[in-house]
């Protein structure tokens, strides 16, 4: 056998043993494999190549994965459906420490690059999608994760194979760093009652206060009249200058007042694009506030 097989059985045999911890600690019985190139589209290829696997199929698949990750695509893992994880993405070591420290010790680690980690927690029992969107949130604001990728389904590298991101290519070696399976205990952290009666109270707060603006809503103005302005005639208004905060903010005054639902109001924010505003989560954030201005502003006409 010639030293360079037996360097890619060995390669081999390291990735297979990263993921069949990695599938074990996150012990869901689907799984959903991304395989990711934003280059792709240039060659006529998908983006994203999505497959849903039990972990038996995705320990016989790594070759394959293996394959497509030296072509360039990275390779990701969620669970499949409503689950029993979160995702904490874009930790440093302090970050892991101090979930540690804190008691919510991580069911999974994975370093995705020198110095950068990714932790899954586990709860006690499957999260709802809102739930489990609230508890990611929190956690990512608890220990210093990215708010922008904290939600209920939000993918994970799979250990073993390469970080194809260009950013992290050694310039001197032409290679791309491993995914590092760091630890793979499988546990519920310490902490999850506690933590997750929080989470829920603070989720049935939202959903009240949500209650409580349709609520006014319907109090100020129960009838919808025919001949509402549109959101295009605040746009095309030359008073506003062409200022989308202020145009959103005249038109979800004018438009709730007039008894427009605040999923008409939000559809019309949201029909301009949002992107300077940041990640889809910052752009609903800002949406929000401005139906809560709208709001103030019409109870102090009133």
């Amino acid at each position: 056998m010639s030293a360079p097989t037996r360097t890619s059985k060995a390669l081999l045999e390291k990735t297979t043993a990263a993921v069949q911890k990695q599938v074990a600690a996150m012990a869901s019985d689907l799984l959903e494999i991304g395989l990711y190139n934003p280059d792709a589209a240039g060659l006529g290829e998908s983006v994203m190549i999505l497959r849903v696997w039990d972990a038996e199929t995705v320990l016989k698949s790594i070759p394959w994965l293996r394959h497509q990750n030296r072509n360039g695509r990275n390779v990701y893992i969620r669970p499949k459906g409503e689950h029993h994880l979160s995702l904490l993405d874009d930790l440093n070591e302090d970050g892991v420490l101090a979930m540690k420290d804190a008691h919510f010790n991580p069911a999974l680690i994975v370093e995705t690059s020198p110095g950068n980690y990714q932790a899954w927690l586990k709860h006690p029992e499957p999260l709802s999608k809102e739930l489990g969107t609230a508890a990611a949130r929190a956690l990512a604001a608890k220990f210093g994760g990215d708010c922008g990728a904290a939600d209920w389904r939000h993918f994970g590298r799979l250990a073993g194979f390469t970080n194809r991101k260009p950013k992290h290519l050694d310039s001197v070696t032409g290679m791309y760093p491993f995914v590092r399976l760091i630890e793979a205990g499988g546990s519920v952290y310490p902490e999850a009652e506690w933590f997750l009666d929080g989470v829920r109270k603070a989720v049935r707060r939202q959903n009240a206060d949500r209650d409580r603006t349709r609520q006014q809503i319907a109090k100020i103005a129960p009838v919808l009249p025919n001949d509402l302005k549109t959101v295009d005639s605040f746009r095309s208004d030359s008073r506003y200058g062409g200022d989308g905060t202020r145009i959103d903010l005249a038109y979800a005054v004018y438009a709730l007042s007039h008894g427009a639902s605040i999923v008409k109001v939000q559809a019309a924010i949201r029909s301009r694009d949002l992107s300077h505003k940041g990640n889809e989560r910052r752009q609903n954030e800002y949406v929000e506030r401005t139906i809560k201005k709208a709001l103030a502003t019409i109870e102090r006409g009133r």
